[in-house]
């Protein structure tokens, strides 16, 4: 890892949501301390309280800058219990339950997402909160981005991300099955994320790979 700044951040990558694209091409796991180059995604991942980061140096920058504020830093999503590692990878490769799956979308997709599930979520900054918005209030959730979370990812100017909880997605499938009749353009998976207590409401696993290699969605 990078040496670490004054205030002790490093990680393995400069941002959390770096690990998503990566988990298009591998099935890996990380721990806190891979993450912590990010303060906003060590907290919207649960690694991290807003107390803890309240005073780190990238986010006392933002906040001077107005990128935000100290207030709304403290009602961004997280989730909620502390994982000992976060498991990214391609959906159909995935060995165990996901939690969250990730899309990258083009405005035609979104519109057809947004078709299908008219609850559709949309949110803005930090891009990574849509994460603990699926995970701890199982919504889907389309994030515009934000300009670093683009920087970091080289994600393009074209695209944006949603977050599925996996308990949600049996569902979400056969309603985008039903849009096939208005011309449904296929949506590709992107990244699927393992947290703490990944479960259906009952306690039982609510989604499962295999169950989404059945359909091209």
């Amino acid at each position: 890892m990078p040496a670490p700044t004054v205030d002790g951040r490093t990680g393995a990558v400069a941002a959390s949501c770096v690990f998503w694209i990566k988990g298009t091409r591998g099935i890996f796991a990380t721990k806190a301390e891979d993450h912590g180059n990010c303060s906003v995604g060590s907290l919207t991942h649960g690694f991290k309280t807003v107390n803890e980061i309240a005073r780190n140096s990238d986010v006392t920058a933002l906040c001077e800058t107005g990128w935000v504020t100290p207030e709304a830093l403290g009602r961004i999503a997280a989730v909620r219990e502390k994982p000992a590692n976060v498991i990214y990878g391609p959906l159909r490769d995935m060995p165990v339950e996901p939690s969250v799956i990730l899309l990258r979308l083009n405005g035609k997709q979104q519109m057809l997402l947004h078709d299908a599930w008219p609850a559709l979520r949309f949110e803005g900054k930090p891009q990574c909160h849509i994460v603990p918005i699926a995970k701890e209030h199982e919504e889907i959730a389309v994030s515009v981005g934000c300009m670093l979370s683009r920087v970091r990812t080289g994600m393009s100017n074209n695209e944006v991300t949603c977050a599925i909880p996996a308990s949600r997605l049996p569902a979400l499938i056969e309603r985008l099955r039903a849009a096939r009749g208005a011309k449904f353009q296929p949506l590709v998976i992107s990244t699927a994320i393992v947290l703490p207590g990944t479960s259906g409401s009952n306690g039982s696993p609510s989604c499962t790979p295999s169950c989404c290699r059945k359909y091209r969605i």
